[in-house]
């Protein structure tokens, strides 16, 4: 098992050690899914199921990793999702997280239960910004989010469209996480046995969602789990009609999050969406349901050109995202990948999972003979099954 970050050579040595350092509700709040997690396992089972065919003797001594997403160039062909309540799992939180994909040219996401504001974040990141908006009941808060985002010059929305209602993660439900945490006699030995993550929680002062925090109590002032927080909070009527007005009143890039079938994706391009994040929310919703890279072919087979199609979820290795760059997708992004990594070592632990990425990518690209991504087809895919 790692000891350090310097030891952390992928996502599975950072895991252990995020296990290490958090308290039990918070690293199982990371690391867990619904029901039985059948679809969790297969987000990433599913690269497996693939073989690359590579090409040699190309010349192969520079090559180019850049990608589109949103719209903006990045260095690298994946970013960091946005995923929630991030100050949870370190003390730095979204600055950890912001900072890293600046040094490393790409972009990351900032939740709408993140735990510092869009305004701090635009004012002081120059890298692209993705604002990731959940549609509440109370459609004044949906509404002043886009606007605070519009003025902190952020360079896309992302709307999740998979959260209808919340999925049964039943590790929350066992080890009692909430946000912000709430000490039972269950989590109290965890929280006690790992003393560093909770004075360091503790002088961080009182915990927050800026983007709720003036029409939203829960998650903040009143411990709720996210299950809930989804099923109480957000508004189950939303439909088409309502995704239109987002991007309306955004005006901007935007992308829906959650996309899994092609009637879903053809869709999004009628109301004219920018990009779709293939995405089952990290097998954390429907269990069961297929993974993203199982159905980026056929979407891309229905809407490829017309969209940016991007595959989010199960990606541990560079070589996965050079299959799912081969299969059709525009770029990728992921949770996982730099979660584990931010909670065992804030910025420095990013920046070294970041790097082991784009280590992978830049030498698997080598090995497969191809100095730019577009070079990657179907032609260098086989399936097992």
């Amino acid at each position: 098992m790692p000891s350090s970050i310097d030891a952390c050579h992928n996502v599975a040595d950072f895991r252990a050690l995020a296990r290490r350092r958090l308290p039990g509700p918070i690293f199982h709040y990371i690391d867990g899914a619904a029901d039985d997690e059948v679809t969790y396992r297969r987000n990433t089972e599913a690269f497996e199921c693939c073989d690359l065919v590579p090409n040699v003797l190309v010349g192969v001594e520079k090559v180019d990793m850049s990608a589109i997403a949103m719209g903006r160039e990045l260095r690298l062909p994946i970013f960091c999702s946005p995923t929630a309540l991030q100050r949870l799992f370190h003390h730095e939180g979204e600055w950890a997280v912001a900072r890293a994909a600046e040094k490393f040219g790409t972009m990351f996401g900032i939740s709408s239960l993140g735990t510092v504001s869009v305004e701090e974040i635009g004012a002081a990141i120059s890298a692209p910004k993705l604002f990731q908006l959940y549609v509440h009941k109370d459609r004044g808060l949906t509404n002043e989010m886009i606007d605070r985002c519009k003025a902190a010059r952020f360079d896309a929305i992302a709307l999740t469209v998979d959260t209808i209602t919340g999925g049964n993660r039943e590790r929350d439900l066992r080890t009692g996480f909430t946000s912000p945490p709430r000490l039972t006699l269950r989590s109290l030995a965890s929280f006690a046995a790992h003393p560093g993550w909770s004075l360091r929680y503790l002088a961080g002062g009182k915990f927050r969602l800026p983007q709720l925090e003036s029409h939203v109590r829960q998650g903040s002032s009143v411990a709720i789990s996210i299950g809930e927080y989804f099923s109480t909070m957000l508004d189950q009527s939303m439909n088409w009609t309502d995704a239109e007005r987002v991007r309306a009143r955004w005006g901007g890039a935007f992308c829906l999050k959650g996309i899994m079938s092609v009637g879903d994706a053809r869709r999004a391009v009628d109301i004219g969406a920018s990009a779709i994040m293939v995405s089952n929310h990290a097998g954390r919703q429907l269990d069961g349901s297929r993974a993203p890279f199982d159905q980026i072919s056929e979407i891309v087979d229905a809407v490829g050109g017309r969209i940016e199609i991007i595959c989010d979820g199960g990606i541990r290795r560079g070589t996965h995202v050079l299959k799912a760059i081969a299969a059709g997708a525009t770029a990728c992004s992921g949770g996982h990948m730099y979660l584990y990594a931010l909670a065992a070592g804030g910025q420095r632990g990013v920046e070294k999972a970041l790097g082991n990425l784009a280590a992978e990518i830049q030498r698997g690209m080598k090995l497969m003979g191809v100095t730019r991504l577009d070079q990657l087809s179907r032609e260098h895919l086989r399936y097992r099954r």
